[in-house]
Order: C-alpha cells, then structure tokens, then sequence
C-alpha cells in the first residue's frame, strides 16, 4: 500500500495521493465496458491508497460518475473526488458543445452530486474552456458553489496561461488538469511556468499517452469500439502510429535497464517534474492500476530523466494530440 501524498495549491490546497485514478475508460472510449470490473477497480486503488479518483458528467455520458459514486459508497471520507463540468452532452451520447455559462454551472454541479451520491466534490474543474463566455463569469459561478459547500476548491482543464491568469483573479485555483507525458511536452513553454508562479498545482491527464507508453499498444490490439482506432486521435494513425511506436521501444529499452515496465518509467518521468504534478493514469483492470501503483518506487537520477528525453524527443512524436483540436484553449 501507498501512503505517499502530494498537495496541489498553495492558497486553496488540497491533499491527495500522489497518484490518482482517472476512471473514464469504465465507462467509454477505449473498448468495451465492464461496470463491476470499474467498481472491483476504484476500490482496489482506494485500498492501495490511490484515493484521488477522477470523473466527469460526460463520460458515459453521466454513468462513469454514477460508477464512482457506487464505488465509493460507504467510503467518501477516504477519497478526494474530482469531477468536471462544461462538455455537454445528451443521454443518448449526442455532443452539444462547450458550456461555461454560471446557470450551467450550478445546474451541472448539481446533477454530479446527484449522480456521485455525496454532498459535495473536492476538485471541481471547468473541463474546456467556454469562449464564449468570459472565464470570470464562469469562475464565478464556480466561486458560489464554493461559499455554498458544494465544492471545496477549483480547478481548470487545458487553459491557456491568460485564462488561467483570469480565473486565479476571481478565485484561487487549486489544479490545472491537461493532458502531460513524455509524448506531450508543450506546457513546459508557458502555461507549467505560470501555474506555478500562481500556486496552482498540475494534474496530467493521459500521463502514458493514451496507453502507447505501456509498451503493450500495437495497431491490432485496437478494437473496433476503441475511440483511438477512431482517426480522433492522430498520433494512433498509419505512419503516425509507426513512428511513435519506434520511440516508445526506446522507452522499454530504458525501462529494462531500470528493471520496470515502459509505463512504470514513463509515469515515474512524470511524477519527478515536481512535487506538485499528480498524474492521473486511467485504467480499467487491477493489474494494470497496481502495475502503474509501481511507478512510485522507480527513482530516477537527473541522467536517467536526460537519457528519457533524449530517447524521447519532444519534437519527435509524430501527430497532434487530438484530429480536433478547436476546443483546446491556446
């Protein structure tokens, strides 16, 4: 079992294991489902002291927090629960668009705790970034479920450094969930200085690459209901899919030499970017949610962290991270 914690934040903090959960693929867009090996799952991190679980309203859409909120019946004061808001979608799946506007907010937030059965959600993130409603409203929608206890703190997801700027003026931000890996480097420019000149802790989404890191992902062990074999996601296509395989050979030959899997170096490359950054790797199955529970015990030495991004370079990875990328604040 882990006990090691990180806090995220330093003027709305909160602390949570240092490695977290993200619990979407229970429920969507990577092959088929199973609800009671999700539940089986969330529960095994809780016992191992993966506590920080991570969900939103749409995925599923909406079932994945019904999901979290079966598995932590019973258990709500040994987890930090993060959901997100702001991808709205219909029951049937249907995609209406990115919503920002403050009676969303509290109309979403409200349908989550239903859905996840508790009184109220410790990390609550805007999920994508609303343009066309200006992110102080937004956050100040945000800010009143604070004063009304139905959150505890705040957080934003792939916000460009001026909207994070914005939002931090309105209310202390706790955590900036975006997607972050060996594969995906780009925050270092801007938007990793400025969170923490504010204080605001880092939360990577997709920390081994949509699973391309694991070592385990070649082109036939996508499956026709995989999202990734979709053409949503460019770096699992044709050519792209080649070359990026070639540079996660790389990283298993690194990994061999540290005696840990692909995944284990790639998450333990992550958690060595500070004291602050949380990854959040999803899974579905135990063994591979103890496998990346692993990843805290590989140290790595400043050379061991040159050596990765040498086999790794960060202009090497051929493809962008999604075919659309519209919804990304940049």
């Amino acid at each position: 079992m882990t006990t090691q914690t990180r806090t995220l934040g330093t003027t709305s903090p909160l602390t949570v294991s240092a490695l977290g959960l993200g619990c979407m693929g229970m429920s969507e867009f990577y092959g088929t489902a199973d609800e009671q090996t999700g539940i089986d799952t969330i529960r095994r991190a809780i016992d191992l002291g993966a506590t920080f679980l991570d969900t939103a309203d749409m995925y599923g859409p909406f079932t994945n927090e019904q999901l979290v909120g079966r598995a932590i019946r019973g258990r709500r004061d040994e987890v930090q629960l993060a959901t997100k808001f702001g991808n709205e979608r219909t029951p049937d799946g249907g995609w209406l668009g990115v919503n920002g506007s403050p009676d969303y907010v509290r109309r979403a937030c409200d349908a989550s705790l239903e859905r996840l059965g508790v009184d109220h959600i410790d990390l609550y993130y805007q999920h994508r970034v609303d343009r066309t409603v200006p992110i102080e409203e937004t956050v100040g929608a945000m800010k009143e479920l604070v004063d009304a206890g139905k959150v505890r703190h705040l957080g934003l997801s792939e916000a460009s450094a001026e909207t994070i700027r914005r939002a931090h003026a309105v209310h202390p931000i706790t955590a900036l969930q975006s997607e972050y890996s060996l594969f995906t480097r780009d925050l270092d420019d801007e938007v990793l200085p400025t969170v923490r000149e504010l204080g605001i802790g880092l939360v990577p989404y997709s920390p081994l690459g949509r699973g391309i890191l694991t070592g385990r992902l070649t082109r036939e062990s996508l499956d026709a209901g995989d999202s990734r074999a979709s053409g949503r996601f460019p770096r699992f296509e044709g050519e792209a899919l080649e070359a990026n395989l070639a540079l996660v050979e790389q990283v298993g030959r690194l990994a061999a030499e540290h005696g840990c899997t692909p995944g284990q170096l790639a998450l333990a490359w992550v958690l060595a970017q500070g004291d602050d950054v949380v990854p959040i790797p999803g899974t579905k199955r135990v063994a591979y949610l103890e496998e990346n529970l692993g990843a805290l015990d590989v140290r790595l030495t400043a050379d061991d962290l040159a050596a990765l991004e040498a086999a790794v370079p960060r202009d090497a990875v051929v493809g962008e991270r999604y075919g659309d990328m519209s919804t990304i604040d940049r």
